[in-house]
């Protein structure tokens, strides 16, 4: 039996939500990617984790289409076993990742895998330069038969489905530029996908232990896999504990480290961090009106965690120079919590190259 503070002390040790230094090097979420939505999203989540992002370029860092479609920031060094570890392990898992995009590819008799392929193709050919989404879309659109692409009202155009695309993005060795709206794809310089994932950067394992411990159905909510995949695929070096009275998997490396797990931090996450995203929301937020307020289907907020839970949520408001970070709490805050998140509050206006004109904390 494991407590709820237990499995949320763990994450903050696992996911390094607890240091104040860290270089991108030993950054842990990095190895499962971390997801790049809204002003602070992947860099802040390396800065929450101490990580000096000032200096950080595409050097350093590769941003990809991959879970979920999402972009998602990993090493540049990692990149061909990133690749290797978000190929769909079927071709149902495929099915399941595009969507509404699989019917009418089943209908034409076209295997999943292989319009991905095709699909790549395509897209490497068209981007021998830098080229705008829209531009490979539009390209894309007249080299594909009509089970590739839909009708989209809002453009009054049609298009490549748009699942297809961007899990194509990754199998063509293209990858998305950093800091590009509407996004620039690029090819990555010298890409080949590693033969294996390994250990480190499959995604199963990399969910376990950074998001443990975890069913096999939650892991493939995460991954929008098949569960049947999932469990194909599951590590043979787990073990069993049972989590609100749901029996779950933890690498069995990590037992001590869920056992001993403490956390004294507060920290400032942002709406898509990896912390959020865990698919066992209710171990996150046991309150069903809490988790309704941290994620509402448009706008999600921020989160603020303290000692090793989820105690309110935030908002950043800036008007002209004025910037001020609005925390609305789920119960009464001490005075030293207050102050430990108005330094969080200090750390994300600097990070935004702002100053913190205060922090409005709601009733």
């Amino acid at each position: 039996m494991v407590d709820r503070h237990q499995v949320m002390n763990f994450r903050v040790r696992a996911q390094q939500l607890d240091r104040d230094e860290g270089t991108l090097a030993d950054t842990a979420v990095l190895d499962l990617g971390v997801q790049n939505t809204g002003p602070d999203g992947a860099r802040w989540a390396l800065a929450v984790r101490g990580v000096d992002v000032t200096a950080l370029s595409d050097t350093d860092l590769v941003l990809l289409w991959t879970v979920r479609g999402a972009p998602h920031l990993y090493r540049r060094a990692d990149v061909a076993k990133v690749a290797a570890a978000v190929e769909p392990k079927s071709s149902a898992d495929a099915d399941k990742r595009i969507y509404d995009a699989a019917k009418p590819l089943k209908a034409a008799g076209i295997d999943t895998l292989a319009a991905l392929d095709e699909i790549a193709d395509r897209m490497r050919a068209i981007v021998s330069t830098p080229t705008v989404k829209g531009d490979v879309s539009g390209r894309l659109a007249t080299m594909l038969p009509e089970p590739y692409l839909r009708f989209c009202r809002p453009c009054d155009a049609t298009h490549l489905y748009e699942m297809p695309f961007r899990l194509a993005a990754v199998r063509a060795g293209l990858e998305l530029q950093l800091d590009t709206s509407p996004p620039v794809l690029r090819r990555i310089t010298g890409f080949r996908k590693a033969a294996a994932a390994g250990d480190r950067f499959d995604l199963i394992r990399a969910y376990l232990r950074l998001l443990g411990p975890a069913t096999p159905k939650q892991v493939a909510d995460y991954l929008d896999a098949p569960v049947k995949d999932v469990k194909a695929h599951w590590p043979e070096d787990v073990i069993e504990v049972t989590v609100d009275r749901e029996v779950r998997s933890l690498l069995a490396a990590d037992e001590e480290a869920l056992e001993s797990a403490d956390s004294t931090v507060t920290r400032l996450l942002g709406p898509f961090d990896l912390f959020l995203q865990a698919k066992d929301r209710a171990t996150l937020v046991p309150d069903a009106a809490h988790a309704k307020e941290l994620w509402p289907v448009l706008g999600r907020p921020g989160a603020v965690l303290v000692d090793g839970e989820l105690v309110g949520t935030w908002r950043p408001r800036k008007s002209g120079r004025t910037f001020t970070v609005a925390v609305q709490p789920w119960h009464r805050l001490s005075d030293a919590t207050r102050k430990a998140i108005t330094t969080q509050a200090e750390h994300l206006a600097a990070y935004r190259s702002v100053s913190l004109s205060g922090v409005d904390f709601g009733s």
